[in-house]
Protein backbone atom coordinates (compact mmCIF):
# COMPACT_ATOMS: atom_id res chain seq x y z
CA UNK A 1 0.00 0.00 0.00
CA UNK A 2 2.77 2.57 0.71
CA UNK A 3 3.99 2.24 -2.89
CA UNK A 4 0.47 2.83 -4.18
CA UNK A 5 0.12 5.90 -1.96
CA UNK A 6 3.39 7.34 -3.25
CA UNK A 7 2.24 6.82 -6.83
CA UNK A 8 -1.06 8.51 -5.95
CA UNK A 9 0.92 11.43 -4.58
CA UNK A 10 2.91 11.86 -7.77
CA UNK A 11 -0.29 11.52 -9.80
CA UNK A 12 -1.89 14.27 -7.72
CA UNK A 13 1.08 16.56 -8.30
CA UNK A 14 1.11 15.79 -12.04
CA UNK A 15 -2.61 16.48 -12.37
CA UNK A 16 -2.32 19.71 -10.40
CA UNK A 17 0.56 20.89 -12.58
CA UNK A 18 -1.55 20.13 -15.67
CA UNK A 19 -4.34 22.37 -14.39
CA UNK A 20 -1.84 25.10 -13.50
CA UNK A 21 -0.29 24.94 -16.99
CA UNK A 22 -3.76 25.33 -18.50
CA UNK A 23 -4.44 28.41 -16.35
CA UNK A 24 -1.10 30.00 -17.23
CA UNK A 25 -1.19 29.28 -20.98
CA UNK A 26 -4.93 29.83 -21.51
CA UNK A 27 -5.18 32.21 -24.50
CA UNK A 28 -7.37 35.28 -24.63
CA UNK A 29 -10.56 34.10 -26.31
CA UNK A 30 -11.03 37.46 -28.01
CA UNK A 31 -8.51 36.21 -30.56
CA UNK A 32 -11.03 33.58 -31.66
CA UNK A 33 -13.13 36.32 -33.21
CA UNK A 34 -10.27 37.96 -35.09
CA UNK A 35 -9.91 36.32 -38.54
CA UNK A 36 -6.16 36.93 -38.46
CA UNK A 37 -5.71 35.14 -35.11
CA UNK A 38 -8.52 32.58 -35.23
CA UNK A 39 -6.59 29.48 -36.25
CA UNK A 40 -3.56 30.05 -34.01
CA UNK A 41 -5.70 30.90 -30.97
CA UNK A 42 -8.05 27.98 -31.69
CA UNK A 43 -5.13 25.52 -31.82
CA UNK A 44 -3.67 26.89 -28.59
CA UNK A 45 -7.09 26.73 -26.91
CA UNK A 46 -7.50 23.09 -27.88
CA UNK A 47 -3.96 22.19 -26.76
CA UNK A 48 -4.15 23.77 -23.29
CA UNK A 49 -7.61 22.35 -22.60
CA UNK A 50 -6.45 18.91 -23.75
CA UNK A 51 -3.71 19.13 -21.12
CA UNK A 52 -6.38 19.84 -18.51
CA UNK A 53 -8.48 16.90 -19.71
CA UNK A 54 -5.47 14.60 -19.50
CA UNK A 55 -4.82 15.85 -15.96
CA UNK A 56 -8.25 14.91 -14.59
CA UNK A 57 -7.69 11.13 -14.20
CA UNK A 58 -4.41 11.87 -12.39
CA UNK A 59 -6.26 14.16 -10.00
CA UNK A 60 -8.79 11.43 -9.23
CA UNK A 61 -6.01 8.91 -8.59
CA UNK A 62 -4.50 11.44 -6.22
CA UNK A 63 -7.83 11.97 -4.48
CA UNK A 64 -8.11 8.22 -4.08
CA UNK A 65 -4.73 8.24 -2.38
CA UNK A 66 -5.78 10.99 0.06
CA UNK A 67 -8.86 9.02 1.11
CA UNK A 68 -6.89 5.78 1.29
CA UNK A 69 -4.30 7.30 3.62
CA UNK A 70 -6.99 8.80 5.87
CA UNK A 71 -8.69 5.40 5.96
CA UNK A 72 -11.82 3.89 4.45
CA UNK A 73 -13.36 3.66 7.90
CA UNK A 74 -13.71 7.46 7.78
CA UNK A 75 -17.07 8.41 6.28
CA UNK A 76 -15.69 11.90 5.62
CA UNK A 77 -12.87 10.52 3.46
CA UNK A 78 -15.30 8.38 1.45
CA UNK A 79 -17.77 11.26 0.98
CA UNK A 80 -14.91 13.58 -0.02
CA UNK A 81 -13.75 11.19 -2.75
CA UNK A 82 -17.30 10.89 -4.14
CA UNK A 83 -17.68 14.68 -4.18
CA UNK A 84 -14.25 15.09 -5.77
CA UNK A 85 -15.16 12.67 -8.54
CA UNK A 86 -18.41 14.60 -9.08
CA UNK A 87 -16.41 17.85 -9.21
CA UNK A 88 -13.97 16.45 -11.78
CA UNK A 89 -16.87 15.29 -13.97
CA UNK A 90 -18.25 18.83 -13.92
CA UNK A 91 -14.82 20.23 -14.75
CA UNK A 92 -14.49 17.80 -17.65
CA UNK A 93 -17.72 19.17 -19.13
CA UNK A 94 -16.54 22.76 -18.63
CA UNK A 95 -13.19 21.99 -20.29
CA UNK A 96 -14.82 20.32 -23.30
CA UNK A 97 -17.30 23.17 -23.74
CA UNK A 98 -14.75 25.97 -23.36
CA UNK A 99 -11.76 24.35 -25.03
CA UNK A 100 -13.14 22.06 -27.71
CA UNK A 101 -16.58 23.44 -28.59
CA UNK A 102 -15.90 27.19 -28.47
CA UNK A 103 -13.24 27.17 -31.24
CA UNK A 104 -15.68 25.38 -33.56
CA UNK A 105 -18.43 27.88 -32.79
CA UNK A 106 -16.03 30.77 -33.41
CA UNK A 107 -15.06 29.34 -36.80
CA UNK A 108 -18.71 28.84 -37.76
CA UNK A 109 -19.64 32.36 -36.65
CA UNK A 110 -16.87 34.00 -38.68
CA UNK A 111 -17.80 31.98 -41.76
CA UNK A 112 -21.53 32.62 -41.41
CA UNK A 113 -23.32 35.28 -43.41
CA UNK A 114 -24.90 38.30 -41.79
CA UNK A 115 -28.28 36.54 -41.74
CA UNK A 116 -26.84 33.69 -39.62
CA UNK A 117 -24.49 35.66 -37.37
CA UNK A 118 -27.17 36.39 -34.76
CA UNK A 119 -28.03 32.70 -34.41
CA UNK A 120 -24.37 31.76 -33.91
CA UNK A 121 -24.00 34.50 -31.30
CA UNK A 122 -26.91 32.97 -29.39
CA UNK A 123 -25.25 29.54 -29.61
CA UNK A 124 -21.96 31.00 -28.38
CA UNK A 125 -23.68 32.76 -25.50
CA UNK A 126 -25.43 29.51 -24.51
CA UNK A 127 -22.07 27.74 -24.68
CA UNK A 128 -20.57 30.28 -22.29
CA UNK A 129 -23.44 29.88 -19.84
CA UNK A 130 -22.99 26.10 -19.81
CA UNK A 131 -19.26 26.47 -19.26
CA UNK A 132 -19.83 28.81 -16.32
CA UNK A 133 -22.49 26.58 -14.79
CA UNK A 134 -20.27 23.49 -14.86
CA UNK A 135 -17.36 25.44 -13.37
CA UNK A 136 -19.65 26.63 -10.56
CA UNK A 137 -20.59 23.01 -9.85
CA UNK A 138 -16.90 22.07 -9.82
CA UNK A 139 -15.96 24.85 -7.41
CA UNK A 140 -18.69 24.00 -4.90
CA UNK A 141 -18.19 20.22 -5.08
CA UNK A 142 -14.39 20.40 -4.93
CA UNK A 143 -14.57 22.85 -2.01
CA UNK A 144 -16.84 20.50 -0.08
CA UNK A 145 -14.48 17.61 -0.85
CA UNK A 146 -11.48 19.59 0.42
CA UNK A 147 -13.42 20.58 3.55
CA UNK A 148 -14.33 16.96 4.29
CA UNK A 149 -10.78 15.72 3.67
CA UNK A 150 -9.41 18.52 5.86
CA UNK A 151 -11.81 17.71 8.69
CA UNK A 152 -10.88 14.02 8.47
CA UNK A 153 -7.14 14.73 8.64
CA UNK A 154 -7.35 17.46 11.30
CA UNK A 155 -5.62 15.36 13.97
CA UNK A 156 -2.76 14.09 11.82
CA UNK A 157 -2.09 17.17 9.65
CA UNK A 158 -3.50 20.20 11.39
CA UNK A 159 -1.82 22.83 9.21
CA UNK A 160 -3.02 21.34 5.92
CA UNK A 161 -6.46 20.80 7.44
CA UNK A 162 -6.82 24.44 8.51
CA UNK A 163 -5.59 25.65 5.11
CA UNK A 164 -8.08 23.38 3.34
CA UNK A 165 -11.01 24.52 5.46
CA UNK A 166 -10.12 28.17 4.83
CA UNK A 167 -9.93 27.58 1.08
CA UNK A 168 -13.28 25.76 1.07
CA UNK A 169 -15.01 28.41 3.16
CA UNK A 170 -13.63 31.30 1.09
CA UNK A 171 -14.57 29.61 -2.20
CA UNK A 172 -18.12 28.79 -1.16
CA UNK A 173 -18.65 32.26 0.33
CA UNK A 174 -17.31 33.95 -2.82
CA UNK A 175 -19.49 31.73 -4.99
CA UNK A 176 -22.67 32.31 -2.98
CA UNK A 177 -22.17 36.09 -2.90
CA UNK A 178 -21.45 36.22 -6.63
CA UNK A 179 -17.94 37.62 -6.22
CA UNK A 180 -16.33 34.88 -8.32
CA UNK A 181 -18.50 35.66 -11.33
CA UNK A 182 -17.89 39.40 -10.95
CA UNK A 183 -14.12 39.27 -10.47
CA UNK A 184 -12.18 36.94 -12.75
CA UNK A 185 -8.97 37.30 -10.73
CA UNK A 186 -10.75 35.83 -7.68
CA UNK A 187 -11.72 32.81 -9.77
CA UNK A 188 -8.08 32.20 -10.69
CA UNK A 189 -6.94 32.74 -7.10
CA UNK A 190 -9.43 30.15 -5.87
CA UNK A 191 -8.27 27.58 -8.42
CA UNK A 192 -4.61 28.26 -7.62
CA UNK A 193 -5.32 27.89 -3.89
CA UNK A 194 -6.96 24.52 -4.52
CA UNK A 195 -4.01 23.45 -6.69
CA UNK A 196 -1.58 24.41 -3.90
CA UNK A 197 -3.58 22.37 -1.36
CA UNK A 198 -3.59 19.37 -3.69
CA UNK A 199 0.16 19.68 -4.38
CA UNK A 200 0.91 19.81 -0.64
CA UNK A 201 -1.09 16.62 -0.14
CA UNK A 202 0.52 15.04 -3.18
CA UNK A 203 3.97 15.77 -1.73
CA UNK A 204 2.91 14.25 1.60
CA UNK A 205 1.73 11.09 -0.17
CA UNK A 206 4.89 10.99 -2.27
CA UNK A 207 6.99 10.92 0.93
CA UNK A 208 4.91 8.13 2.48
CA UNK A 209 7.22 5.53 4.01
CA UNK A 210 6.76 1.86 4.79
CA UNK A 211 7.05 2.68 8.46
CA UNK A 212 4.16 5.25 8.33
Amino acid sequence: MPKHLRLSGWALIAGSVGILVTLVLHPNERGLFDPAQLESVARMTIVVHSIALFALPFLFIGGLGISQRIGWDSSGAVAALILFGFALAAMMNAIVIDGLVTPGLARAMLKAGSDQAAAWKVALSHNGLLDGAFMNVFLIASSLAIALWSAAMARSARGIAIFGCLIAAATIASQVTGLLSQHLHLFFLVLIAQVIWLVINGAALGRFKNSD
